[in-house]
């Protein structure tokens, strides 16, 4: 089966996060393999949005580990507090990082990597997993990415 993205050209963020997320949820909500809905979601934020890397990372006993995702290779195993990722597993809350190189304990899987957001999906009050978006340009996200990406996962929750 094809599927296609088709995002709006506006340079408006909001408006190629509105346009995305009912594609992004037609694409995944027919199909029950969790990897395969996240493989599909990151692949659409990637090309929808032009992120540099996107992906999750998926809780397991005391580390993330690396789930499916879009862009360079990534690190495959992160411990809880460690890192942006291994923060907002611990904070329950989402962070954007304008300059990771200021973040205390960042790490730095790639050099281009310049600013990154990440979000928790949280079901029971735990955590499941964190999505990770990462650009190649400073200060690059902002409320409306956390108030698009957190909408997204809370609408997509039920296929991830």
């Amino acid at each position: 089966m094809e599927e296609e993205i088709i995002v709006s050209e506006s340079e408006d963020k909001a408006s190629k996060y509105e346009s995305l997320l009912p594609q992004i949820i037609a694409l995944i909500r027919d199909e029950p393999d969790v990897v395969a809905n996240q493989a599909n979601l990151v692949a659409a934020l990637k090309t929808g949005m032009g992120f540099f890397w996107v992906g999750f990372y998926k809780v397991a006993g005391d580390e993330l580990v690396l789930g499916p995702f879009q862009g360079p290779v990534a690190c495959t195993r992160i411990a809880r507090g460690r890192g942006v990722c291994g923060t907002v597993w611990e904070t329950k809350e989402t962070i954007i990082v304008p300059d990771v190189d200021k973040f205390p304990g960042h790490i730095a899987c790639s050099p281009s990597s310049r600013s990154e957001i990440v979000v928790p999906v949280i079901r029971s009050k735990e955590v499941l997993y964190v999505l990770d978006v990462d650009s190649t340009m400073l200060n690059d996200f902002d409320q409306t990415d956390k108030i698009w990406l957190e909408k997204l996962l809370k609408t997509a929750e039920g296929y991830l």
